[in-house]
């Protein structure tokens, strides 16, 4: 007998109904739906929704979340009294602290169907007392949620005292990932260096990277040639990533056209943040003001993987988020004018299969025989309808168990000349509470 019988769903860009067959954890076949008699503990009718793999979230920062006004506001929306705000905050931190909100926004996570999550944490703490809860985390909540960790050195690796001695015991300890601000450092030489320490750190560890890089409206900041360089010359290529290089917005295109083809070459990948750095950049300039976003979807027509992010949860540098990444598939495609169908989809693929790339999952990811299963049921026609109407999974499945279930909600609509009756309005919504059982 199966622990799980999936009936009628649809793969993306299929009409074809299929049954999911999951034992053990795992998906142990995907065959032509069937009335036969299900033969299994537990039987969800999927009511021909979509069948999707998880959602991906490549950067977070949960050791900040839910400290927006903590202890001021930033009332210049600048990334630098972002920093200058949680550098005060961080010295009240407690592991409790950090945990209770970590874990809280994690729960927004899995009700909104993300299974992976890459969250960065900041290192540039003696104590490293955020460093130590999300290694807890990272254990309690393994059966439902993958968590990563990046060492992310906040106020620089250079410029902070004893920033590398904290950076290499973050990697004694246990994360994932090595990280890195270059454009933070006090100079562009800290800078360079910076990237070459953190390279260096996850080499010696055998760990990836994924560096804070170029997030400033500053044509003249570079770092992500000097990132993609040692991704290329190292060997670690996919294994890097340049996340927000949001001053990719102000080259000119003479250099775009030398840069795309070094980061093709290196293999490395970009993350953008559309929520917070839309409204982070282009705080000092005038009119016209500029998106503060990466150059996406020229990106992407070069070969180069890039992914979305939501970045912040109601902290210092954002004080809105709901971690939703149907969200900022969303606003993505419309900061990035990425509005044809098929770059809608390609939106909602740069928060699910493009993350994926992001974080190595490889084979550990994907809606096939073999795989975890691990997967989504998304009540909507196509990506499309996903983005259009910002559909929430009904049903979020975790290694063959069923976390997140949610009933749909209609309006009761009075309408001149008809009768009172239930209707699914354009902008319905699920329910907005749901069930995470770990």
């Amino acid at each position: 007998m199966l622990d799980l019988l999936v009936r009628g769903v649809r793969a993306v860009g299929s009409d074809a109904l299929v049954d999911v067959h999951v034992d053990g954890g795992t998906i142990v076949a995907l065959e032509p739906a069937s009335g036969a008699p299900a033969q299994a503990r537990s039987v969800v009718d999927g009511g021909g929704s979509l069948l999707c793999p998880p959602y991906v979230e490549p950067h977070v920062h949960l050791d900040t979340v839910l400290t927006a006004g903590e202890p001021r506001w930033n009332e210049s929306g600048t990334l630098w009294e972002g920093i200058a705000c949680w550098s005060e905050r961080k010295q009240s931190l407690t592991h409790d602290d950090v945990l209770e909100r970590a874990e809280e926004v994690l729960r927004w996570y899995v009700s909104n169907g993300v299974l992976h999550v890459r969250s960065h944490v900041d290192v540039t703490d003696p104590e490293l007392v955020a460093l130590g809860a999300l290694l807890e985390l990272r254990d309690r909540v393994r059966g439902v949620v993958e968590l990563q960790l990046v060492a992310f050195p906040q106020e620089g690796i250079c410029s902070f005292p004893s920033g590398l001695e904290l950076l290499e015991e973050a990697a004694r300890r246990g994360v994932d990932v090595i990280g890195a601000i270059p454009h933070f450092e006090d100079t562009r030489e800290d800078g360079v260096r910076s990237l070459e320490l953190a390279v260096d750190v996850a080499q010696r560890h055998g760990l990836s990277v994924d560096a804070h890089c170029d997030e400033i409206d500053d044509e003249q900041s570079r770092f992500s040639e000097v990132l993609a360089m040692l991704a290329l010359r190292s060997g670690l290529r996919e294994k890097v990533t340049a996340s927000h290089t949001t001053a990719m917005g102000s080259y000119a295109p003479a250099y775009t056209y030398k840069l795309q083809r070094l980061l093709l070459r290196s293999g490395i990948n970009l993350v953008c943040n559309p929520l917070v750095n839309l409204h982070l950049q282009g705080r000092f300039d005038g009119y016209p003001k500029r998106r503060g976003l990466t150059q996406v979807k020229e990106m992407l027509s070069a070969g180069v993987n890039v992914a979305f992010g939501h970045d912040d949860v109601m902290d210092p540098w954002y004080p809105l988020g709901t971690a939703d990444p149907v969200l900022v598939a969303h606003v993505g495609a419309h900061a990035t004018q990425m509005m044809a169908p098929h770059e809608i989809a390609e939106c909602v693929r740069m928060v699910s299969d493009r993350a994926a790339k992001v974080l190595g999952l490889g084979d550990a990811y994907g809606v096939r025989v073999g795989a975890p299963a691990s997967f989504l049921l998304l009540p909507a026609a196509d990506p499309l309808d996903v983005v259009r109407r910002l559909v929430r999974p009904s049903h979020v499945v975790a290694h063959g168990r069923v976390v997140v279930e949610r009933a749909p909600v209609v309006a009761r609509l009075e309408w001149p000349g008809s009768a009172a009756q239930d209707v699914d309005l354009v902008r319905a919504r699920d329910a907005p509470l749901a069930t995470w059982r770990r």
